[in-house]
């Protein structure tokens, strides 16, 4: 299932919601940004979920979060991109 699906899923904005309540959340994601971006550029948010010991739903959001910050060229601290 591509990001596209996702986002028309009406579930999707409660994972966003849900994620971004996570006390960890933050962390991860610059965990991910900073460390396994530089390592792995294609890691699939299953393999960051298994290697990270996270839930599927945030390495989902992260992913996307992250690569739509790359896409965008925002600056890798900027979190304007975010859902």
């Amino acid at each position: 299932m591509s990001f596209e699906e996702l986002l028309d899923n009406p579930l999707w904005s409660i994972l966003v919601e849900t994620v971004h309540a996570m006390i960890m959340y933050p962390n991860h994601k610059a965990y991910i940004r900073d460390v396994v971006f530089h390592e792995q550029t294609d890691v699939t948010e299953h393999e960051l979920a298994a290697d990270m010991g996270i839930p599927l739903g945030e390495a989902l959001i992260i992913l996307y979060e992250l690569r739509k910050q790359k896409s965008k060229g925002l600056p890798e601290g900027d979190n304007s991109g975010q859902t």
